[in-house]
C-alpha cells in the first residue's frame, strides 16, 4: 500500500507533467483552459499544487493536452533499463523484442527468411515503421510491390493491406509498432 510519500511524489510528477505537456505545446494557461472546460485559475492551482486534483479534473485536463489519465500518472519505476533480448520463432521469423514490456511503444529486431509461399495482406488499425538493417524485403503494400534494401526505411497506414518478407537471402530490420500494431503484429506468447 503506497504511504503518503508516494502520494506525494505521484501528485508530484503529475503536476510537473501537466506543465511540462502544457509548456511543450506552446500554450497558456487560458489556452489549455479553453481547451478542457476549466478556468486557467483552476489549472495554475493544480499545476503549483494548491489544488487537489480529482478523477473528473485529471480526465478534462488529459483530454485537453490530448493524452490519456494513464500517461499523466505514468510513475517511473526501478525497472532494469538494460534490456537483454532473447529470440523467438514464429511464422518464419525470429524476434527480438528491445524494448520493456510495457513499454507504449514496442520495438522489435526481426530475421526474415525467404519463404516459398508470401504471406497474405492484411490490415489492422495503426502504423507500423520499419528500418532494413540487412537483406532486402519485398513489401506489398494495396497492391503494390516495394523493395526497401538496407538502409531505407518504410512507414505506411496498416489500413493498407500489407504483407512483407525476405527477398532470396535473411534480411533483418528494426520494427515500431504503435499500441495498434502490437496487438496485430505479437501474439501473447510472445513477450
Amino acid at each position: 500500500m503506497a504511504g503518503r510519500d508516494d502520494t506525494h511524489d505521484i501528485e508530484a510528477i503529475t503536476r510537473s507533467r501537466i506543465r511540462a505537456l502544457r509548456h511543450a505545446q506552446g500554450w497558456s494557461l487560458d489556452d489549455l483552459a479553453a481547451r478542457c472546460n476549466l478556468s486557467a485559475s483552476t489549472i495554475s492551482r493544480i499545476e503549483t499544487g494548491k489544488r487537489t486534483m480529482s478523477i473528473d479534473v485529471l480526465v478534462a485536463l488529459a483530454r485537453g493536452l490530448d493524452v490519456d489519465v494513464g500517461t499523466l500518472l505514468d510513475v517511473p519505476v526501478d525497472d532494469e533499463v538494460v534490456i537483454r533480448p532473447t529470440p523467438t520463432r514464429r511464422d518464419g521469423a525470429t524476434v527480438w523484442h528491445l524494448s520493456q514490456p510495457t513499454s507504449r511503444t514496442v520495438v522489435t529486431k526481426m530475421r526474415l527468411e525467404p519463404a516459398a509461399r508470401r504471406r497474405p495482406p492484411k490490415l489492422h488499425p495503426g502504423n507500423d515503421w520499419f528500418f532494413v538493417l540487412s537483406g532486402r524485403v519485398r513489401l506489398e503494400l494495396g497492391g503494390r510491390e516495394l523493395v526497401v534494401a538496407a538502409g531505407e526505411a518504410a512507414e505506411f497506414s496498416t489500413m493498407t493491406p500489407h504483407a512483407f518478407d525476405a527477398i532470396d537471402e535473411p534480411a533483418e530490420i528494426l520494427m515500431v509498432f504503435d499500441a495498434d500494431g502490437r496487438r496485430a503484429h505479437l501474439h501473447p506468447g510472445d513477450r
